[in-house]
């Protein structure tokens, strides 16, 4: 009887599917079964809402999600196609392209959320900081710089301790953003130097840094294997619930709005499968827009799925303590920050190429990439795998059958994929996606042009 049910269900979504897509402008999905994966991070969000609320079903897709164990094994299963697509680290596509670590052609037509990352610290270290921070009215000023933690670090160095920190993968926008905060701060995060075969982004370093899967953090910075973490939700807040350790700022007080995750894709997979990519990515359009229409409205919904154990499965309250507009630093010191996840406004969903230039420069930056390129290089890798071409034709199809307004997505007529110079920087140096070499330059700590270690 149940199989009876689930085959009249199935027949009638399809039939809904078929009549809906009968009238729309994307040819008939080429692949209809698939599997996306995902690390559980509370950024997956269009992925869980996209499934829930039937917006894939629309399209004439049948989707399973799958969480996966880590980063590494989830590109590798969209590379050998036991994944269709997944949620991404944005470094993910680029480095995989440009054969820093497992080389393959990733693409993304889809960039998945602004923000949602934060720096936390170990209850003891805390305590440390705290004396080289201003207060006001009893509490710390926030932004914290990495200024404050420099006499921290050098303490420990004298006590012969190497001050060990976590992020979650060598090309994760978190390595990236805890590089730029330390070095902001006048610490050395250290360099990589893969023509050499050193890979452990540690030489010259004064805090060392080490892969550790999102979910393990808290568990990691409680045996005191590391002293503090970059990571994305709910695991910071997940230290304040548990009383190991303080979140002492977010990324978005390191690079206000800048971009986090991606949908990735092999450019195989997308060549083969080009109506279905494009119904992939229009699902997952109306999914950030729901997450952020009315003013956030439909978050406490977003986090009650989220803390569904098949995604997050982290507590209601924890998702929601950042979730819904707010962030808990030190215990009872919650702040308000709006922006702290943005899935839709701003054109957050929109595949820029300055945002893969950023990750590019930063990848140079600490000599992932050995050698000096010329902006160009930036330029044409940067279009190789952002593909703004396919967001178009996903976001045009939404506009014509009436789901979205045309004002609600970028000018495609006259949009180039480059934002304006951008600063919101906590160093105060503003970033041109055109000029990714004279950027470079602006860094005290840094490889620059001509630079080789």
């Amino acid at each position: 009887m149940k199989k009876f049910i689930r085959t009249a269900i199935t027949a009638l979504t399809v039939g809904l599917s078929a009549s809906a897509m009968a009238d729309d402008s994307v040819g008939w999905p080429e692949k209809a079964d698939l599997k996306f994966g995902f690390i559980k991070l509370t950024d997956m969000a269009p992925l869980a809402v996209a499934y829930e609320k039937g917006f894939f079903e629309e399209e004439g897709l049948f989707v399973t999600l799958e969480a996966q164990a880590n980063w590494k094994v989830l590109l590798d299963r969209v590379i050998d196609g036991q994944l269709d697509g997944a949620h991404m680290l944005a470094g993910q596509p680029l480095g995989a392209t440009i054969g820093y670590g497992t080389e393959a052609h990733i693409i993304t037509a889809f960039s998945m959320d602004l923000n949602g990352n934060g720096i936390t610290v170990s209850n003891a270290v805390w305590e440390e900081m705290k004396k080289n921070i201003p207060s006001e009215n009893g509490k710390p000023v926030h932004p914290i710089k990495a200024d404050a933690l420099k006499p921290v670090v050098e303490k420990y160095k004298a006590e012969g301790k190497p001050f060990n920190m976590g992020m979650v993968f060598p090309v994760s926008t978190h390595n990236y953003e805890l590089r730029y905060w330390l070095a902001a701060g006048g610490l050395n995060p250290g360099y990589y130097a893969p023509h050499k075969g050193d890979t452990s982004g540690q030489l010259q370093a004064d805090v060392l840094l080490s892969v550790t899967p999102p979910p393990q953090m808290p568990a990691t910075l409680e045996a005191g294997t590391i002293y503090g973490y970059c990571v994305g939700e709910p695991w910071n807040q997940q230290a304040v619930f548990k009383g190991i350790g303080v979140p002492v700022i977010t990324d978005y007080e390191i690079w206000r709005n800048n971009p986090e995750k991606v949908f990735g894709v092999s450019k195989g997979w997308a060549d083969k499968y080009p109506n279905t990519h494009v119904r992939v990515v229009k699902a997952m359009i109306r999914a950030a827009k729901w997450l952020d229409e009315n003013n956030n409205a439909n978050r406490p919904e977003a986090v009650k799925i989220l803390s569904q154990p098949n995604y997050v499965g982290a507590d209601y309250d924890v998702i929601a303590n950042s979730m819904t507009g707010t962030f808990e630093y030190e215990k009872g010191d919650v702040r308000e920050v709006p922006d702290f996840n943005v899935f839709f406004r701003y054109n957050a969903t929109y595949p820029y190429y300055s945002d893969a230039i950023w990750y590019l420069t930063q990848m140079r930056r600490w000599g992932q990439i050995s050698d000096t390129k010329p902006d160009s290089w930036y330029m044409d890798i940067a279009k190789k795998v952002y593909r703004p071409d396919i967001y178009a034709v996903a976001a045009k199809a939404l506009i014509a059958e009436g789901k979205i307004g045309a004002d609600e997505f970028p000018d495609f007529a006259t949009e180039t994929g480059y934002k304006p110079p951008q600063k919101g920087f906590i160093d105060n140096i503003t970033y041109d996606g055109r000029k990714p070499n004279e950027y470079l330059a602006k860094f005290p700590i840094g490889l620059k042009d001509g630079d080789t270690l």
